[in-house]
């Protein structure tokens, strides 16, 4: 079997692949020890499968934490493992949108399904997960609870502040005077969608569209990402072990 470790600022993901479908896998926060809490996560999914650490051929890592992972025998930048990852789950792929606890990215697809342009948000908490946790703490709300809130609700709010920490503030003032918690969500959702596609590259958005990342269980998202752009969105049955699924796939190669 063959390994992919996706080590990002929020979480860890572990792929155990065997050359042609998923054996297992498996998430953990990354905390702060990445290193032990990868090797931890990737005892607990081989035990899952009954196998042992000898088993693996090969294992690749990815993520920003990649080259803290001693038990890998390559790293791979995310771009590229999270191209592999969607190509294999979507071979029609042409855009990704991936967004993650601390950062967001798009990546341009050619028909062979390999990045051919990319842009990333790495600076700034607006449009990724942690503004969506920074709201529901500021809200009251359990991220959990958020969809069930908006999907039959159909007022919206502008959040006219891109700085995560004053749209904060703007948020506990619309709060308090009184504008709905399911129109300020239906606002903050709208806020991520837009803050993502304003990386859209000189193709623009070509379909098939693929969102991966932790965000993408979020409906709410989903939903406004497909307001915004007009299109339907593909998400994977779990989206959030994308990169992972492609470091294995290049270790089985």
């Amino acid at each position: 079997m063959f390994c992919g470790i996706d080590i990002g600022s929020r979480s860890i993901e572990v792929v155990l692949f065997d050359g042609a479908q998923v054996l297992e896998s498996g998430v953990v926060l990354t905390g702060h020890r990445p290193s032990d809490n990868a090797e931890h996560l990737l005892e607990k999914v081989l035990q899952k499968t009954g196998a042992a650490r000898e088993d693996i051929l090969k294992t690749v890592a990815t993520g920003y934490g990649r080259n803290y992972f001693s038990g890998a025998d390559r790293t791979l930048s995310e771009i590229l493992c999270h191209a592999e990852g969607v190509a294999y789950l979507f071979p029609d792929a042409r855009t990704v949108i991936d967004i993650g606890g601390q950062d967001s990215k798009m990546i341009e697809l050619d028909q062979n399904g390999k990045p051919v342009d990319f842009s990333m948000n790495d600076r700034c908490a607006a449009g990724t997960g942690k503004f969506i946790e920074m709201t529901g703490a500021s809200l009251g709300v359990e991220i959990d609870d958020m969809y069930s809130m908006v999907k039959n609700h159909h007022e919206t709010i502008e959040i006219s502040t891109m700085c995560a920490v004053f749209a904060e503030s703007e948020i506990i003032g619309l709060l308090q005077s009184g504008t709905p918690i399911p129109t300020i969500l239906k606002g903050v959702f709208r806020s991520v969608a837009k803050r993502t596609l304003g990386m859209t590259g000189r193709c623009g958005i070509v379909p098939r569209l693929v969102f991966t990342g932790g965000v993408a269980m979020n409906a709410g998202v989903v939903d406004a990402i497909k307001e915004e752009t007009g299109l339907d969105v593909s998400v994977p049955p779990d989206p959030r072990i994308t990169g992972a699924l492609g470091a294995a796939i290049v270790a089985s190669r």
